[in-house]
């Protein structure tokens, strides 16, 4: 594994914290977010977003689903949707009051959708004050559960989108380009998390040095780093060790045709353990199904399309299985 990760804060306003000025007890409409990434496009985020958004609406919840693929959103089309008149690019440049205003009822009760910015060339590259006012505003929406449908990559706007949300759940698809970026995602937001914590301020210098895999200190690897905490500082070492242990991410394999395909989530599982410390779920694996590009096709949701499909009954197990597990749990805003 390529021990090199990107500047995390590269362009994001000298590396201030997005999460410092935001707490988790704070009163909240939304009882959960859910976020869908990987390391790389056409994985599913969109079709698995859509999906467990509609699973969690027909259980009787309030449901907004956000597209932050931005400048490449289309989960209005996974949706059924037309592209909504006002989406994100209304919030960030202003032109609507609240980001409620920016939601678009679906066809699907209790479902809404806040559709990402096809309309602004800039949008991508939103300015760090737009993404802390997001993070304020994003959960007071009126809903039960909000599900991100995130871009691929690994940029700053994207992790921190992942790490703020309470269920972080990364798609891969059985194929070395897709195992690939997902273990770049998984560093890359592994190293982000540890750089943002307000309890690791003090060995932040080490943190950042660990990146590069030519330091000077020795460290090629996660591992390799909290062994040199644990020589060097006992007490910030249990700190770490217990910001690691808080970091859970959900994996699911998509689009599997044979054993050794479902397999490559135990695989990826063990390798997060041994390399990161990190306790990743598996929750599970998703048949390939011609039913995804026909429904794509048609513009229409999978689920409404193909209700009688093995994956749909499969999408629904996974949902509910995120459901008795995390309950109404919200994540710790470092």
């Amino acid at each position: 594994m390529d021990g090199s990760v990107e500047n995390l804060f590269s362009d994001d306003s000298e590396g201030l914290n997005p999460f410092e000025n935001l707490t988790s007890s704070a009163p909240s409409r939304v009882k959960q977010i859910w976020a869908v990434g990987g390391g790389k496009g056409g994985v599913g985020k969109s079709l698995i977003a859509s999906s467990a958004a509609i699973a969690l609406s027909r259980s009787g919840q309030k449901v907004i689903a956000i597209d932050l693929d931005l400048g490449g959103a289309n989960l209005h089309t996974t949706l059924g949707v037309d592209l909504p008149k006002q989406t994100l690019s209304d919030f960030f440049a202003g032109r609507v009051n609240s980001l409620s205003d920016c939601t678009t009822q679906t066809s699907i009760p209790n479902l809404e959708i806040i559709s990402g910015a096809q309309d602004n060339l800039g949008i991508a590259n939103i300015g760090y004050e737009q993404k802390v006012q997001f993070l304020k505003k994003v959960r007071e929406l009126d809903a039960d559960y909000l599900i991100f449908d995130l871009g691929a990559g690994t940029t700053y706007h994207t992790l921190d989108f992942f790490l703020y949300s309470d269920v972080n759940l990364l798609t891969l698809l059985p194929e070395p380009t897709s195992i690939e970026n997902v273990y770049r995602f998984i560093k890359a937001a592994y190293y982000r998390r540890l750089i943002l914590s307000r309890h690791l301020t003090e060995i932040r210098p080490i943190i950042e040095m660990a990146m590069d895999s030519k330091n000077p200190l020795g460290i090629r690897s996660p591992s390799d780093l909290f062994k040199h905490v644990s020589r060097t500082n006992p007490e910030a070492s249990m700190r770490l060790k217990e910001e690691i242990e808080r970091f859970k991410p959900k994996l699911l394999v998509n689009q599997a045709r044979t054993q050794t395909d479902i397999d490559i989530g135990f695989s990826v599982k063990t390798v997060c353990k041994k390399y990161f410390g990190i306790e990743m779920d598996y929750i599970g694996y998703l048949d390939y199904d011609s039913a995804v590009w026909q429904a794509i096709r048609r513009k229409r949701p999978l689920m409404l399309e193909f209700p009688n499909a093995k994956l749909v009954s499969s999408i629904e197990r996974i949902v509910q299985y995120l459901v008795k597990k995390h309950g109404n749990q919200r994540t710790d805003i470092f």
